[in-house]
């Protein structure tokens, strides 16, 4: 793997101890086809430094070597679109060929729409023609998420997204596979030191790719973050819930039993199918199923994971929308 610049390495040393211990890489998870990838983190070469600090970094993206890549707000302009002659050249149909730009007034930075067909986003909220940037906004165009960063930190504030990135899904804003597998870990050695019970939930959306062929891509990732803001709401703060792939998600239930775990699925399972998932001015129906799991034994993160995963698929063979 290819290390980050040392210099961003060693600024987080004491801030994020399990940074040392992390891949200096971000691995993507190709959801489709299960394969991991790994791409480099690119830097500027220090001809490459702006006179100013802002800058947006790619938090999600389809394609794998633009993920962490900073692009420097060194002109007035930065264009973005499928078109080779913007700054910044995006893969996608849902990518018009000049589909927005960053423009510079003063002091200040816009993201403006360029009158592309699917229309530019800032925090998840398209925008009718331009919106003014602030520290931290998100802004997506097509199935590519950047995030802004601004002030005399901005440097200090893009190694610190860096290493977010390693435990966050982009999307969804939720952690990723990754970091679940650790905290599941940490919990089962804590359930058997304790003698107290844990359970997991995986879920997943039924019949996600008809979303995607029906309603769009960009659809489908609206319903991703909905349904994660709409499941975050129920979660309370000692348990863990990630994106494990695709439309797959899991929730970690410290100290809970297998019915207390029957019963959040219950509810999670019906809040989601009454919850009004609606796209550009379209509803699309959404309903989950969900498999519930309990340690018993001596059982590992990827074994716990396997048993909800297994009670998952009955779930989805006993048709859908319901609890396993």
């Amino acid at each position: 793997m290819c290390e980050l610049g040392s210099g961003g390495a060693t600024s987080l040393k004491g801030r994020f101890p399990a940074f040392e211990r992390s891949t200096r890489a971000i691995a993507v998870s190709e959801f489709d086809d299960e394969k991991t990838r790994v791409t480099t983190v690119t830097q500027p070469t220090p001809s490459e430094e702006p006179g100013g600090n802002d800058c947006i970094v790619v938090i999600y993206t389809k394609e794998p070597t633009l993920l962490g890549k900073r692009f420097v707000l060194d002109q007035n302009q930065v264009r973005v679109g499928r078109g080779s002659d913007n700054q910044i050249v995006l893969e996608g149909d849902s990518v018009s060929r000049r589909h927005a730009h960053f423009e510079r007034r003063n002091s200040r930075w816009f993201a403006v729409d360029d009158n592309s067909t699917n229309g530019t986003y800032v925090n998840e909220q398209q925008i009718p023609n331009e919106q003014e940037l602030r520290n931290n906004d998100r802004i997506k165009v097509g199935p590519t998420i950047f995030k802004y960063l601004s002030g005399a930190d901005a440097e200090s504030k893009y190694h610190e997204e860096i290493y977010r990135m390693t435990i966050v899904d982009g999307l969804t804003q939720i952690h990723n596979k990754r970091y679940l597998y650790e905290a599941l870990e940490r919990e089962i050695t804590r359930a058997r030191r304790h003698d107290r019970p844990l359970a997991t939930l995986m879920f997943d959306i039924d019949y996600f790719k008809r979303i995607n062929d029906h309603y769009g891509h960009l659809a489908g990732d609206y319903v991703l973050r909905e349904l994660a803001d709409t499941v975050k709401a129920r979660i309370r703060r000692d348990e863990v819930f990630a994106r494990y792939g695709g439309e797959e998600f899991v929730i970690v239930l410290p100290e809970t039993t297998l019915e207390g775990a029957r019963a959040l699925a219950e509810s999670l399972r019906e809040k989601v199918s009454e919850h009004s998932f609606i796209f550009q001015g379209e509803r699309i129906p959404v309903t989950i199923s969900i498999g519930c799991a309990v340690m018993e034994g001596d059982e590992g993160a990827t074994e716990l994971i396997q048993q909800a995963d297994e009670r998952l698929y009955e779930a989805k063979r006993g048709g859908r929308n319901r609890v396993r």
